[in-house]
């Protein structure tokens, strides 16, 4: 009997929505040989993450194990799943595997990092093959929201295992392959150990929608408008793009697109022959003289994003275009969880220019890109796996798919990141969990969870800050009073006297009675003015700013 093992391991995207990592493994207990399934970030927000640029995964365990690694294969081009790859090219070393659209994003991200555009090979469709170490593995076209998506086919020894990626079943996507039931069929017939599956929308109970269904009713919309339509969506729904652009050239309106992404999208797609038929398109150069009631742009944005193109458009002048009374936003998109505050600033902006802003409460203006829960009954169905394991899910939502799977007398598990799993018998255990977090992209630096960086720095946002400076001679005596620097504190406190004036007069009373012993010692005299300053903070403003002591001697 053989003594291999298959094992899988979620090192982010399970118990989560995003900054998707999954470890395959395959070979004796504690040397399998891996493969890794998409490598993705998640965006901070000023809440939890202030100044923070990009999140990620953390990948020690792999790192760790990079020897073993024989490559990462990406699914999509969704950053969620391909954001990562660049920043971490140099601590895994191994080859990346995508097909054509996605390979065409990562090349350029490969490329942005000074990385070889040659470490990552595009791969087409099922039925090719990839081998890796003991892996074969095939692409599996699966519609979704972006070009080119795929479910990964995983072969290691006996074992089949489905990797189901981000999907859903539609058979009309715009742009893409529809999804092909008697290829699945194919696929699942020798039989499935393991479904590993997206569960975004496993607690819609409604059947999912067609992108097709989306463009009578933008088109309809679009027609009606007296004023410039203005309309965003997520950069990478090429299809809705085309979609919007097509709905605005049937209007007479000449299009423009607007924001980095959306342009790169569509450059990608173009390029690797997904999207043809695109309408021409104008430059913000030459839109600023077209008639507003024969324009039409297409921005980025849909989330709120401060520095995308409706943002900046809500702010004001954009390129020389802006927004005025009469204009209509559309917003073709969903507003993911998290992000409600920067979308409804962005609608007041725009309503107070006398703009009206559609959004999709009516559900006429967007679909989305996962399978609703009878698209993942179906497709467990067509699978007719051993096990499911879900994936690409908050908790409740990898608890709910298992309880979908179980409806139908299948095992499933609840597998949260760091849940290493053994799949080789015939219902899945846990055989380890491995320490998982994330970490932070912070300017060019990327920094641990635990290294306190943004910690402190939410802390500074919550509470303020306060650097107090004080000056000794040789003999330990203080040279004048300490004085103090205020941020993001208030002026005045309840004694009605400036802040900065009280904390120093606490803090040179403090500093003319302590002890000898106290002042000759650094750390001791640091600590106690800390105190002071925080307490006295306290009585006058209500809270405790952090604080930073400068003691400095005369040699």
């Amino acid at each position: 009997m053989s003594s291999d093992r298959l094992i899988y391991l979620p090192l982010g995207g399970a118990g989560e929505i995003g900054m998707n990592a999954y470890v395959y493994g395959y070979g004796p207990d504690g040397a399998e040989r891996l493969i890794l399934v998409d490598i993705g970030v998640a965006f901070p927000d000023m809440d939890g993450t202030p100044g923070v640029d990009l999140i990620f995964p953390d990948i020690t365990w792999l790192k760790e194990r990079a020897d073993r690694l024989e490559a990462v294969f990406i699914t999509h081009a969704h950053e969620d799943h391909v954001g990562a790859v660049a920043h971490y090219y140099d601590a895994l070393g191994a080859p990346v595997y995508a097909r054509a659209f996605t390979a065409n994003i990562a090349r350029r991200k490969m490329e942005e990092h000074g990385h070889p555009r040659e470490a990552v090979t595009t791969v087409s469709a099922y039925p090719e093959t990839v081998k890796a170490g003991p892996f074969e593995v095939s692409f599996v076209p699966v519609s979704h929201s972006i070009p080119e998506s795929s479910a990964l086919l995983i072969e290691a020894g006996r074992d089949r295992v489905i990797h189901s990626g981000d999907f859903k079943i539609d058979k009309t996507p715009i742009v893409g392959e529809g999804f092909d039931p008697d290829m699945w069929e194919e696929i699942a017939k020798p039989g499935v150990k393991a479904l590993v599956c997206d569960s975004t929308n496993v607690f819609n109970r409604e059947p999912g929608r067609s992108e097709a269904t989306v463009g009578p009713e933008i088109e309809k919309l679009v027609s009606e408008q007296k004023g410039m339509v203005v309309a965003t969506t997520f950069a990478s729904n090429v299809a809705r793009v085309k979609t919007l652009a097509e709905a605005g050239e049937r209007a007479g309106r000449s299009i423009c697109l607007l924001g980095r992404a959306m342009r790169r999208m569509i450059e990608a797609a173009v390029e690797t022959g997904v999207l043809s038929g695109f309408p021409k398109v104008v430059g913000p150069e030459d839109a600023v003289h077209i008639p507003r009631e024969n324009l039409m742009l297409l921005v980025t944005g849909s989330q709120g994003e401060r520095r995308a193109a409706s943002a900046q458009l809500a702010r004001g002048k954009f390129h020389g275009l802006e927004m005025k009374e009469g204009d209509t936003f559309l917003f073709s998109s969903k507003t993911i969880p998290g992000n409600e505050k920067g979308v409804i600033r962005i609608i007041n902006h725009f309503s107070e220019m006398g703009v009206d802003v559609i959004d999709d409460s009516s559900g006429l203006y967007h679909v989305s890109g996962h399978a609703n829960r009878p698209d993942i009954e179906a497709l467990h169905d067509i699978v007719s796996p051993q096990m499911v394991i879900p994936m690409h899910g908050e908790h409740r939502h990898l608890r709910e798919h298992v309880k979908v799977a179980q409806s139908k007398g299948r095992t499933g598990i609840v597998a949260v990141n760091g849940t290493m799993l053994d799949l080789s018998g015939n219902a899945p255990t846990v055989t380890e969990f491995v320490e998982t977090g994330r970490t932070y992209l912070d300017g060019s630096v990327q920094i641990g969870a635990l290294d306190g960086v943004v910690r402190d720095r939410v802390r500074m946002a919550l509470n303020g800050h306060v650097v107090v400076t004080v000056i000794l001679d040789e003999e330990d005596e203080p040279l004048g009073d300490p004085w103090c620097e205020l941020m993001g504190l208030p002026e005045t406190g309840r004694s009605r006297a400036a802040l900065q004036e009280v904390l120093e007069e606490d803090l040179g009373q403090f500093l003319n009675r302590a002890g000898a012993k106290t002042r000759a010692n650094d750390d001791a005299l640091e600590n106690e003015l800390r105190r002071v300053a925080r307490n006295t903070a306290q009585d006058e403003i209500g809270k405790k700013p952090e604080v930073t002591v400068v003691v400095s001697r005369l040699a």
